[in-house]
């Protein structure tokens, strides 16, 4: 009888082991997986970080896009009326076009270099 009782001894002491270590294990996996997510997930911290920066990067595109606009509005309200003003309307199709008149005398500056 000795030899079983201390077969069962043993059998409690490895449950009474085994099965909180299972339990912490098994807790510790489901709670490392809510705080990956938490941390990296779809909605989590280092997305909404990403989000905020493509917030700024956007806001920015949308101020340049804004004043290319107002310049673009000053230059149609000077050609807008009864009659347009012809030197302001062949400046600007000979700079989109690229052309001059063989009249013109050109000057050719240096490029300086666009900020962005």
């Amino acid at each position: 009888m000795s030899g079983d009782h201390k077969a069962m001894v043993t059998r409690r002491r490895v449950r009474a082991v085994l099965y909180p270590l299972c339990l912490y294990c098994v807790s510790g996996a489901v709670a490392g997986y809510f705080i990956w997510h938490a941390v990296n997930g779809e909605r989590g911290l280092k997305t909404k970080d990403q989000y905020e920066q493509r917030i700024a990067q956007l806001r920015e595109e949308l101020r340049g896009l804004q004043q290319e606009r107002s310049v673009w509005s000053r230059k149609i309200a000077l050609m807008r009326g009864q009659t347009i003003d012809r030197d302001i309307l062949e400046d600007e199709v000979r700079s989109l076009l690229g052309r001059v008149d063989r009249n013109d005398l050109v000057i050719m500056l240096p490029s300086r270099p666009q900020a962005h």
